[in-house]
C-alpha cells in the first residue's frame, strides 16, 4: 500500500488577513477622499490557516476546476519600470498566452500593477503586495467593466462566455510575501462581501472575503520568472465550473529573515469564446 504520509501534500500555518465584519459598505479611496471622510474603513483580522503547497502537483490545479493555474510562460521581456514598454510589448505577450493557454477566440488585456515594496517611495506608481483576501471583480462589476473597456461591442461579447482572467508573474524567485489562493470548490457566496473601490472618475467594486473555516488555500513556493500563475476574478459559465478564486499575499514562516522583497507583475485581461468553443 501507498505511504499516505508521504503522499499528504506539505502544509504550514499561515496568517491571512480577512476582512473585519462591519455594519456599513466596505469602501476605499483610490483619489483623494472628501474633507473629514477617511480614506478607507476596511479593517482586516488575521486568521492562522493551513495553506498546502502545490509544488509536485501543478498539473492537479486548473482554472476551470479549482480557479486557478500554474504555467510556464518564459518571456524575454525586461523592462518593467517602463509603463509605456509594458503596455506596448508585455501586454500583447500576455493576451498570446492567455490565448494559448486557455482556447480563447479573443483576449484584452487591459490593466497591470508592478509590485516592489523596496521602490515604493523612488516610483508612487508602483505598489506593495496585497496582504488582505481579496478578489478583484464581482459578478455584478465584471460585466461593467466589460461595457466600460469596449463600449461599442459590449453587448454582444456578453451574449458569450468571457471571463476576467489574471496572469500574476514573480520578477524574481519569490522568497517572502508569495500568493496564496483560494480553491473555488471551497468558495460560499455568504463568503464574498462587495466593497467600492472609488477613483475620481469611476466606482469599482470588488469582493472582501470574510473567514470561514473550511477555504482550502494552496501556494507555490519559490516560484520562478518563468511561471505564471492564471487567476480567474470572473467567468459568466455557471455550469458548475470556477467562478473565481480569491487570493492574497502573506508572511511566509518558512521565509528567510533576509529575503529580498517581492517584485511582481500583475495584468488583467478580459477573455472571450465562441460560443462553440466554450
Amino acid at each position: 500500500m501507498p505511504d499516505t504520509a508521504a503522499l499528504a501534500p506539505r502544509v504550514i500555518q499561515a496568517p491571512l488577513n480577512y476582512l473585519r465584519p462591519i455594519a456599513e459598505r466596505p469602501r476605499r479611496y483610490v483619489a483623494a477622499p472628501p474633507p473629514g471622510v477617511p480614506e478607507t474603513n476596511i479593517e482586516t483580522e488575521a486568521h492562522l490557516v493551513p495553506v498546502e503547497d502545490g509544488r509536485g502537483r501543478e498539473a492537479e490545479f486548473t482554472l476551470d476546476r479549482n480557479g486557478f493555474a500554474l504555467i510556464e510562460a518564459p518571456t524575454g521581456f525586461a523592462d518593467w519600470y517602463d509603463p509605456a514598454a509594458v503596455r506596448a510589448r508585455y501586454l500583447p505577450e500576455v493576451e498570446r498566452v492567455v490565448r494559448q493557454a486557455l482556447g480563447a477566440t479573443r483576449v484584452v488585456a487591459f490593466d497591470h500593477n508592478v509590485r516592489d515594496a523596496a521602490r515604493l517611495q523612488a516610483d508612487p506608481a508602483l505598489r506593495e503586495p496585497a496582504k488582505r483576501v481579496h478578489n478583484d471583480y464581482t459578478y455584478g462589476s465584471a460585466p461593467e467593466r466589460v461595457r466600460s473597456l469596449l463600449p461599442a461591442e459590449a453587448e454582444a461579447l456578453l451574449r458569450q462566455r468571457f471571463a476576467i482572467v489574471n496572469l500574476w508573474r514573480p520578477l524574481e524567485v519569490v522568497q517572502e510575501s508569495p500568493l496564496a489562493l483560494a480553491d473555488w470548490t471551497s468558495i460560499r457566496d455568504e463568503d464574498l462581501v462587495e466593497s467600492d473601490l472609488v477613483y475620481a472618475d469611476r466606482v469599482g467594486v470588488t469582493y472582501q472575503v470574510v473567514h470561514n473555516p473550511r477555504h482550502r488555500w494552496v501556494y507555490f513556493p519559490r516560484q520562478r520568472p518563468e511561471e505564471a500563475l492564471l487567476i480567474k476574478c470572473y467567468d459568466s459559465a455557471d455550469d458548475g465550473r470556477a467562478r473565481l478564486s480569491f487570493h492574497g499575499a502573506f508572511d511566509d514562516p518558512t521565509s528567510p529573515p533576509d529575503a529580498p522583497p517581492r517584485r511582481s507583475i500583475e495584468v488583467r485581461t478580459l477573455v472571450f469564446w465562441n460560443p462553440a468553443d466554450a
